[in-house]
């Protein structure tokens, strides 16, 4: 562009856009924000503008812009998108003489919107920053603007990498930032394009600001080493450069130790579909969308929180389970709980709004409706017992003062803006009463003065109008014009009428358009005032807030007990895992027509270390693994679980290689990927944790494979001593049992070509994989499946007549090892044991037998 040529308003816009180059910036001119240049370019393809040019030229000068009043929808859709916004206001009156002054108000980006557009459900919105220490120590800092959540992490030693990318995983950030220098920045980035696909990732200089560090949290909470200081500070330096406020909701900083909670990797995240289903991310069929019967969404965050950080420590897990289970005892408790907490909006995200001065009053009326039901819920746990009930009950404050002030101030149903007046109610302000007071009697003085100038005039059709133009006027048809006054100034002339002014109108006319100003003025003066008395509240309200979310978690834990006959787990410290009628909390809300079957599973540091699963396909083994691993996970975080009964040690991890897919982004294989997910779990399991490995090997020749099984096996039998769940279609591999591993198998019930997969884990062996069973289960053409038959029984012959051996029999029958007198549900049987027949009638005694019949049917596949 000519300097020549630039015009003072395009100076304007050339210093804003300078300073901030990496972002497209909305630059406010009169109804519009308009782009320019490259930004216009982005913007157009980017959400379907015309380029225009006030040069004519539009390669040289093009430019586009969007209705001011429009523009969060199209700032939305761009921040959705990865790109960061700065938004030039005009500041001061636009109507003064001169160059409206116009400076950058606040920058928007994915991890620090506050947009409803962007927040629409109660899912965090996170921004992460990564910085490395001088001693290579990494440091993980991050928050939730919108919540006032803020967090710090450190990570040292051989896995510091993996354990910081697997809490990016559990975030899901939205923004990521690395300072200048990370070493691992390659790394983040092919990580977040695999795993974080809509993470917006910048670079950023480290800064030092303990001054910050002060102003924002309390000195205990503030880190003691430079490092993480400095890691902190930059963030809180980008968050305040771009939201460009004071940010007081950011008042508590959390140290996620890992010593507190189950630190789960993103391979097990994503296997046990946790949070997130493998299907397309989202809630549905996981066992965050089983457990949800929160009422907030303050609730809702926390107990997706709860899911991904178990805990490790057996008396806070204990302090949950009472919590849960006196909420379970006590329905009454429970349920007035629930129907009072569904009058609590979003505390978190209103106090941001408020903060951030983004708010209206349909927020404030949102905050009145949530401190209204605060009385109730406080009331309603006055009689609870357990220490977490309790400790909820004393930190619910009820801002009964601050609750009539809005009450009394904000009508029930304000309009959207708050500079169009309509929001404050009759009888809260004196002066902004005698204002509207004034309004509404100008009806009544504009009639009366209407009928003085008929009489005067002698005009029988005389009126008094009004128009936005024009403002009030007097009008009189061309019948009566030769009996206009002389003090009539005449101020248009239409086709049948003529229009005057008159200085009494003149000065009506100034009264009530001054009157209305004032109102609009005086409405958002109270409204601010309003927002500064939430705000001074604002860090109490926060503390209420965190409270309510608590108590939601754990009504909504005993609310899915209460629904779906989950026990108490009992949590010991000796190491075992023993549960009886285990059942898969996700597969049996899924199943429909079918009986979940339940199993059993005891494995210990005493006994069986190593439970060495054969069996056929889609006959249960990865959903009983997943089972074991997804109460065991449940129990920790203060959850009842499916089962009969459960006792249960807490682990310090969850491992899983369940599965694998082609990683195409980073060209990996199928088998690359699962040896990449053993290898992590050889090094970081421990003697305490719980491994779940299903068909490790499959992805290479039969002898490799097998051989690395075994060799996984006996590497974790002997080094780890970790408690796993091993599933093999190596059939070899059972010659492994000793008094650590024991083989256990899926059983099987046979007849002819038929075969019923009963779901059962019972002891004993498998010999057989069914894979041709499957097949057919499948729907592979019937003359494929035969001639599979064919050519697998002239392979068994074949190998039998080498090793001198007798032909394998066409069909066997898996049978249970000696002591397994069952393969039906022990529910049924407990069931059975438990019937009281002397006191039962003949009808009742013929129903109940029915119904235990058709039970023990349906678990033995034959319903």
């Amino acid at each position: 562009m000519d300097a020549q040529n630039v015009t003072p308003m395009m100076q304007q816009y050339l210093s804003a856009k300078e300073a901030h180059p990496n972002e497209l910036l909305f630059f406010r001119l009169g109804d519009f924000y308009e782009m320019f240049f490259d930004d216009a370019k982005i913007a157009a393809k980017e959400l379907g503008l015309t380029l225009t040019s006030r040069s004519g030229d539009l390669d040289k000068s093009p430019m586009c812009g969007v209705p001011y009043h429009a523009a969060d929808s199209y700032i939305a859709r761009l921040v959705a998108k990865g790109f960061k916004v700065a938004i030039a206001e005009q500041i001061g009156d636009p109507k003064a003489k001169g160059l409206t002054h116009r400076e950058v108000v606040k920058v928007v980006t994915p991890g620090t919107t506050l947009s409803d557009d962007l927040l629409r459900d109660a899912a965090n919105n996170y921004i992460a920053l990564l910085h490395e220490k001088e001693d290579g120590t990494f440091v993980l800092a991050g928050a939730d603007i919108s919540t006032g959540e803020s967090f710090y992490a450190s990570y040292a030693g051989e896995n510091a990498a993996q354990q910081m990318l697997d809490e990016l995983y559990r975030r899901m950030a939205a923004e990521l930032l690395m300072t200048e220098g990370f070493s691992l920045a390659d790394d983040v980035r092919a990580f977040a394009v695999q795993r974080l696909p809509h993470c917006a990732i910048g670079a950023v200089a480290p800064q030092t600001d303990d001054e910050l560090l002060v102003q924002h949290f309390p000195a205990a909470e503030i880190p003691t080493d430079a490092g993480t200081r400095t890691a902190v500070a930059t963030l809180l330096r980008y968050l305040h450069d771009t939201v460009m406020a004071d940010l007081s909701q950011l008042n508590h900083l959390s140290f996620l130790d890992a010593a507190d909670t189950m630190q789960l990797d993103t391979y097990t995240l994503r296997n046990l579909e946790i949070t997130r289903s493998l299907r397309d991310g989202g809630k549905k069929n996981t066992l965050f969308d089983v457990l949800d019967f929160t009422r907030t969404p303050m609730g809702t965050r926390l107990l997706k929180s709860w899911l991904e950080h178990p805990l490790l420590v057996p008396h806070r897990i204990d302090a949950r389970l009472d919590a849960v289970a006196e909420l379970v005892e006590k329905s009454p408790l429970r349920a007035s709980l629930r129907d009072h907490l569904r009058s609590v909006y979003d505390f978190e995200r209103l106090l941001t709004r408020i903060e951030t001065q983004t708010a209206n009053a349909r927020d404030l009326v949102a905050l009145r409706v949530s401190l209204a039901a605060l009385p109730a819920i406080r009331e309603t746990l006055s009689t609870a017992e357990s220490n977490l009930l309790t400790r909820v009950y004393a930190a619910i404050q009820t801002f009964d003062e601050l609750r009539d002030t809005l009450e009394r101030a904000i009508v029930d149903e304000p309009g959207l803006s708050v500079r169009e007046g309509g929001i404050i109610r009759t009888g809260y302000d004196a002066a902004l009463d005698e204002l509207h007071a004034f309004s509404h009697d100008s009806k009544t003085l504009l009639q009366e003065m209407e009928e003085r100038e008929r009489t005067r005039t002698g005009i029988k059709t005389l009126k008094i109008g009004y128009n936005k133009v024009f403002g009030y006027y007097i009008e009189v048809r061309h019948s009566g014009r030769d009996q206009v006054p002389d003090d009539y100034i005449r101020k248009q002339t239409l086709a049948n009428t003529e229009r005057f002014i008159t200085e009494e109108l003149k000065v009506f006319e100034a009264k009530i358009l001054g009157a209305e100003e004032k109102i609009t003025a005086l409405e958002y003066h109270i409204f601010t005032q309003l927002r500064e008395q939430v705000k001074a509240q604002l860090v109490p309200i926060q503390n209420v807030a965190r409270a309510i979310a608590r108590v939601d978690v754990l009504q909504s834990l005993a609310e899915a007990a209460a629904s779906y006959r989950y026990v108490r787990p009992r949590v010991t410290a000796g190491g075992a895992i023993l549960i009886r009628d285990g059942r898969h909390p996700l597969v049996e809300r899924i199943l429909q027509r079918e009986v979940f079957v339940p199993n059993d599973t005891d494995i210990s540091h005493g006994g069986t270390e190593t439970m060495l699963i054969t069996g056929p396909n889609m006959a249960g083994k990865s959903t009983y693994m997943r089972q074991v691993a997804l109460l065991t996970l449940m129990a920790q975080v203060g959850s009842f679980v499916p089962a009969r009964t459960a006792e249960i040690a807490p682990v310090d991890r969850i491992f899983t290689r369940i599965g694998a897919s082609d990683d195409l982004v980073s060209g990996q294989s199928t088998f690359m990927v699962e040896m990449n997910e053993v290898a992590q779990i050889l090094r970081e399991a421990t003697r305490d944790s719980l491994v779940i490995l299903d068909e490790i090997g499959r992805g290479t020749s039969t002898f490799d494979g097998m051989s690395i099984a075994r060799a996984v096996v006996e590497h974790i039998d002997t080094r780890i001593h970790a408690k796993t769940l091993f599933a093999t279609h190596y059939h070899e591999l059972t010659d492994m049992e000793n008094e650590r591993i024991r083989n256990y198998c899926i059983a099987v019930r046979e007849k002819g070509k038929k075969v019923a997969f009963l779901r059962r884990i019972v002891a004993g062996a498998a010999d057989k994989s069914y894979g041709i069973h499957v097949a057919r289960l499948a729907g592979l053409p019937a003359k494929v499946t035969e001639r599979a038959e064919e050519i697998l029984h002239a392979l068994e012959q074949k190998e039998a007549q080498s090793e001198g051996a007798a032909p394998i029999p066409a069909s066997r029958e898996t049978k249970p090892a000696d002591g397994m007198t069952s393969l039906f549900a022990d529910g049924t049987l407990a069931e059975l044991r438990t019937l009281d027949v002397m006191t039962m009638t003949p009808l009742e005694a013929m129903n109940t037998l029915y119904r235990l019949q058709e039970q023990a049917r349906k678990e033995a596949g034959q319903a």
